[in-house]
């Protein structure tokens, strides 16, 4: 019994033995495979582990953001009671601004924000390495608030920053932020794409902002949003801040903009917006479920222009426009924005649900037909609209002013209002004259001929910010 005893013990020893070693053949099998996804802690075995840096990429970039300088000269309103005691004339001086620019050609082409330039006399660009420029402003886009200046390098070439393709900027992606913020001189800070195609910030009439958390400050206007290959992602355009200090949300307009906006200025100076012709309105929950879909995406079509683009294509009211040139869209803003990155003339393709089936519908984008605002007209007959730059509603005039180009036929815009005139008594800018005397507006030429009536009262129906106004004037 003793011997049985001990026989089944060292037995068991055996079979402990042989189970450990299967055991642990398996994990040495197993643990490699787990530790492909799951890396082990260890410490950095060299230097260069340690030592993780955006330095050589600062110095690559670098070179290609420049500072901004420009000068207004302002003159004096009013005269002060010394002034007018002796006769001394009002005194000028000069109002600076400063902010930040991107080489995006190497004969001196400079990208920047609109409002950075805005209602400056002069403009001078210091480069990276000191050397100071004189610039010429090739063009001013308020609506898109990009600049573009061209420096004389003298046959020089400078660095540049090359477009990055934006539609492949994903949220979490490393990014640097360059530029002269404060006026402290060139600096950079890091941070991560924190949100693409922003469209409700409300700066600009193509809001379609690329969101980062990298430290933006005032003067970092029109500086270069970059990311880890040394290209050009945005322009840092505006921050959001109760403070006026950074709080980690800066806004910058995509690549794709600002390379439509400097061709433009290269081959032209004129920026030409591409319309699709037509209007739409973001999709509710309620109206996705109603469509089959499984979450709110896509614009619905409201209305088509008759004898525009999308009409021509076979749009139709109803439509649900989900992506164009396979990005989603989720409102009308971001649809105009990756309309207007195509050059006129160009086709965007729409994915479009109708009936509950998806088809492809080709655009072909072109500019707005109509009037624009070289054929405004000022009115010398009559006398209370003495004095007033009237001109017909079109889609093109609805594009440079921020109207509703659905507004057609409905009557004559009024531009502008002479100072000094009586028609400033009655009529602003904006407003919409659509009848005189019973009789309809819709053409220059109409209310032309209906100021040639010899009448001193005058009954007059206007559209003023949406809401319809008649009185009777006598003059």
């Amino acid at each position: 019994m003793t011997h049985l005893t001990i026989m089944t013990r060292h037995a068991s020893k055996l079979l402990a033995a042989a189970f450990l070693a299967v055991i642990m053949a398996l994990t040495m099998v197993i643990m490699p495979v787990f530790a492909q996804g799951a890396p082990a802690e260890r410490v950095p075995a060299s230097t260069a582990e340690i030592s993780f840096t955006f330095a050589p990429l600062v110095r690559q970039a670098s070179p290609a953001v420049v500072n901004v300088y420009t000068e207004k000269n302002v003159s004096q309103r009013g005269m002060t009671l010394e002034q007018l005691m002796f006769g001394v004339a009002p005194q000028s001086r000069v109002q600076n601004s400063l902010g930040s620019g991107v080489i995006v050609a190497a004969d001196g082409i400079i990208v920047t924000n609109n409002h950075v330039i805005q209602g400056a006399d002069t403009f001078r660009v210091v480069l990276s390495d000191r050397r100071e420029y004189a610039a010429e402003l090739l063009l001013g886009d308020e609506r898109t608030d990009l600049a573009v200046l061209k420096i004389d390098t003298e046959g020089e070439r400078l660095p540049v920053l090359p477009f990055a393709d934006t539609r492949d900027a994903q949220v979490g992606d490393l990014v640097l932020a360059i530029g002269n913020p404060f006026g402290v001189g060139q600096t950079v800070t890091n941070g991560i794409i924190s949100a693409t195609a922003r469209t409700d910030v409300g700066i600009n009439d193509y809001s379609f902002f690329i969101q980062t958390d990298a430290a933006v400050n005032p003067g970092n206007s029109g500086g270069a949003l970059i990311n880890t290959r040394g290209e050009l992602v945005g322009v840092n355009t505006a921050i959001f801040s109760r403070t006026g200090g950074s709080v980690g949300i800066g806004f910058a307009i995509p690549a794709e903009m600002v390379k439509r906006v400097v061709d433009a200025a290269v081959n032209g100076g004129t920026f030409v917006r591409p319309w699709l012709g037509l209007a739409a309105q973001s999709v509710s929950f309620d109206i996705a479920k109603a469509q089959g879909l499984t979450r709110p995406v896509g614009v619905m079509v409201t209305e088509v222009y008759p004898g525009g683009p999308a009409e021509r294509a076979g749009l139709r009211r109803g439509d649900l426009v989900t992506a164009i040139d396979d990005r989603e869209v989720f409102d009308e803003k971001g649809l105009k924005f990756l309309a207007a990155i195509r050059n006129p003339g160009e086709q965007a393709k729409l994915s479009v649900l109708r009936g509950g089936r998806n088809q492809t519908i080709n655009v072909r984008v072109e500019p707005p037909p109509g009037a624009t605002e070289a054929d405004v007209v000022l009115l010398t007959n009559g006398s209370v609209f003495n004095g007033a730059r009237v001109i017909e509603l079109s889609p093109r005039l609805a594009e440079e002013n921020g109207l509703d180009p659905f507004t057609r036929g409905s009557g004559i815009y009024v531009h502008s209002v002479t100072r000094g005139t009586i028609s400033r008594n009655y009529f602003r800018p904006g407003d919409i004259i659509r009848s005189v005397n019973g009789k309809q507006t819709k053409t220059v030429k109409e209310i032309q001929e209906v100021l040639k009536q010899n009448t001193r009262e005058w009954d007059i129906e206007i559209e003023r910010n949406g809401r319809v106004v008649r009185g009777k004037v006598r003059t």
